[in-house]
């Protein structure tokens, strides 16, 4: 038996319970087997696959808080520090009912090798909680956050583990968190990216993930002799990612055609109008169905059906497995030439293999969505030298990080003779660098 098939067969053993972990994990040893096939004694020698697979720490904790009524309410709290070969610890807190022990692991997994494709200096991590920010108060939301801030505060610091926003953390809660954390350490420091710009954010950081995911597109599509120009472009989505990714494309010459939340989707084939969305979506955190009401060229679905819609390019940009196998074969049919993924693996894996396996370029998630920690780590640069980018600095930064990323994933697909495959590119990449790494550091 092959080394990686030993070590899937562990981790399996070992984490039935954890699907999406799993999921992730076979998902990237499948694509390294030329690599560590070529190497093969010396990975197996260091456990290279076993210590990749196994967080360095795994924090779960309980968060009490009172809610508006004075009822106290118990969350649950989790941080899982994976792997620090290459600097601190960096990846959101995701705040949602869904969130599990294997949904943070497969989110810290992923991040190991999202961080090292940036080309900076930052390690995997991820956390969160099973709380939901929605229909709650600021006050109680300010309540969560300082109980959980108050336990996680004990594992963080500027050069230890760095968290970020996720799903359910944007400014307000970051900000919550960031003011507990000064109060309790008594330390002003850059412990979280995306804060707020009058207290150490980075500009950019917000538009930056949705930003990222379309220099990377462009760059796709310039290599392959395309422009985004008269595109029509399907998103999933309808936060922070998908605004920006909207925004990004439209500039770019492209036409957003949808977006969607948990409850359904629009249809606007005048092109979705962002500062609507922004409106609808930041300002009055409502449901699409005000998007539909305010506009009249928007047609409101419930459910799903985004990628039902004939399109040039898909951007899958709300959540993990949204996009299914019977989704990537009306894709295909409808003429979709790329689709780049600007959530968690937002893709099944016989969806990616179809798209794969019938022509359409695809750049997975942890190249395509890894804009934002990349500016959260020009972030973290810019609290360690007291300085304050502009717009302008942190935006051409981004840019050409995510220009390199394309092709250092392309050159290392070409390397193995699997070119075009960028998931296994850009899992090559990702991964030799932190190989290398923990080898030169020894068994720790």
């Amino acid at each position: 038996m092959s080394y990686v098939d030993e070590v899937l067969d562990r981790v399996k053993a070992k984490n039935a319970s954890e699907p999406e972990f799993l999921q992730a994990v076979e998902e990237v040893l499948d694509s390294l087997r030329p690599v560590i096939d070529a190497n093969e004694e010396t990975y197996r020698r260091e456990a290279i696959l076993e210590r990749l697979t196994e967080p360095d720490r795994q924090f779960k904790f309980r968060v009490p808080w009172v809610d508006d009524k004075g009822q106290v309410q118990v969350n649950t709290g989790y941080r899982i520090q994976f792997n620090n070969s290459i600097g601190p610890y960096k990846g959101g807190l995701r705040l949602h009912p869904s969130v599990n022990t294997g949904i943070i692991k497969f989110l810290g997994f992923e991040q190991i090798f999202k961080n090292s494709l940036t080309g900076l200096p930052i390690g995997g991590g991820k956390g969160g909680a099973d709380f939901d920010p929605k229909g709650k108060s600021d006050r109680e939301v300010m309540a969560f956050c300082q109980s959980f801030m108050t336990e996680l505060c004990k594992y963080i610091g500027a050069d230890v583990d760095v968290p970020a926003g996720d799903i359910g953390t944007g400014a307000r809660e970051i900000g919550y968190m960031f003011g507990q954390y000064k109060k309790i350490k008594s330390v002003y420091e850059g412990v979280l990216t995306g804060k707020g710009l009058t207290y150490g954010g980075s500009l950019a950081r917000t538009e930056a993930t949705g930003y990222g995911l379309l220099y990377i597109t462009q760059e796709l599509m310039k290599c392959h002799g395309e422009s985004m120009e008269g595109k029509t472009v399907v998103i999933s989505g309808a936060g922070n990612v998908a605004i920006y990714a909207t925004q990004k494309a439209q500039q770019m010459g492209a036409k957003v055609v949808t977006c969607s939340d948990s409850t359904g989707w629009i249809y606007d084939p005048e092109g979705i109008d962002v500062e609507l969305l922004k409106e609808v979506k930041e300002v009055k955190r409502a449901r699409l169905t005000e998007y539909a009401a305010a506009r009249k060229s928007a047609e409101y679905h419930e459910g799903r059906g985004v990628w039902s819609v004939k399109c040039d390019i898909a951007l899958p940009c709300a959540t993990q497995n949204e996009l299914l196998i019977d989704d990537a074969k009306a894709l295909v049919a409808n003429g979709c030439k790329a689709v780049c993924e600007g959530a968690n693996m937002p893709t099944t894996i016989d969806a990616t293999k179809y798209f794969q396996e019938n022509g359409v370029w695809f750049i997975g998630g942890k190249a395509a969505n890894a804009g934002g920690v990349a500016t959260s780590a020009l972030e973290m640069t810019q609290n360690s030298e007291r300085l304050s980018w502009t717009f302008e600095e942190v935006d051409s930064k981004l840019q050409q990080i995510m220009v390199n990323i394309y092709h250092n994933i392309d050159d290392a697909a070409k390397r193995y003779g699997q070119e075009g495959n960028y998931v296994m590119g850009a899992n090559i990449a990702g991964f030799e660098k932190v190989a290398n790494a923990m080898i030169a550091q020894g068994v720790v």
